[in-house]
């Protein structure tokens, strides 16, 4: 998740850095830098990232040529097939991708539909051939994020004035990305994620009524709905709703 913050945010290579690591014959440092061949023999650690403490990968927000990156996201985290096409409550991570970058990223909403007839989750054999002759479909949204003033900008001012109270208190710096346990487990934090998780689905929302489908029930977007299926994970549900970990 650090990594995808960063991506939308400007590229950690500061002149200093990118600098020390110009080749000697005449290559602009961050023309040079754009091409890390070998983030691994860089001098900064910004340039790898773990998972687990022990290994080591190449950060994708290292390259100048990706900061302010597109990425694309699916909020509910995992494959839900409703029959109403209704879907799950968003995974707060999607809230940390607004919040927390140095800028407001471009927001466009889309609405797929038709995967599920393609691909479903009950198929018999063969499970791995997509089914032909199916259809699917995509909506795309107007853009509610970037430079227009939208909910996103009033909630990433709140999240920019706790994170100032929170580091002042502590008197730490924390990098794009980074997050100390305030900011991680907080009441007002995480009220701040769980209101623009809601803000974001209810984007999506106003797409899939654009497309035609009738509202949905708005218990539907809660998280303790979901929690009435006591913890099981994937399967068939009560509400006749196939889910399966992404």
């Amino acid at each position: 998740m650090r990594e995808a913050v960063r991506l939308l945010s400007r590229s950690p290579i500061s002149e200093t850095s990118a600098a020390a690591i110009r080749h000697s014959s005449g290559v602009d440092a961050k023309d040079h830098a754009r091409n890390i061949t070998d983030p691994f023999s860089c001098p900064t650690h910004t340039y790898t990232y773990s998972t687990n403490g022990d290994d080591t990968f190449p950060a994708p927000a290292a390259y100048l040529g990706r900061e302010y990156s597109w990425i694309h996201i699916f909020p509910e985290g995992k494959v839900h097939q409703h029959p109403k096409k209704t879907m799950r409550y968003f995974k707060w991570g999607v809230a940390r991708l607004i919040l927390e970058p140095d800028v407001c990223p471009d927001l466009v909403p889309m609405w797929i539909e038709g995967n599920d007839q393609i691909m479903h989750e009950t198929r018999k054999w063969p499970r791995f051939i997509p089914r032909i002759g199916k259809q699917c479909g995509v909506w795309i949204g107007e853009n509610v994020g970037g430079e227009k003033e939208t909910v996103f900008h009033e909630l990433r001012e709140r999240w920019q004035k706790l994170k100032l109270d929170s580091t002042q208190r502590s008197g730490e710096q924390l990098d794009v990305g980074n997050l100390n346990d305030e900011l991680k487990y907080g009441q007002e934090a995480v009220e701040l994620r769980e209101e623009c998780a809601r803000q974001v689905r209810k984007a999506v929302l106003d797409v899939r009524r654009k497309r035609g489908l009738p509202d949905e029930d708005p218990k539907a977007g809660l998280v303790e709905t979901w929690r009435e299926e006591g913890g099981k994970a994937e399967g068939r549900m009560k509400d006749d709703s196939i889910v399966k970990d992404a």
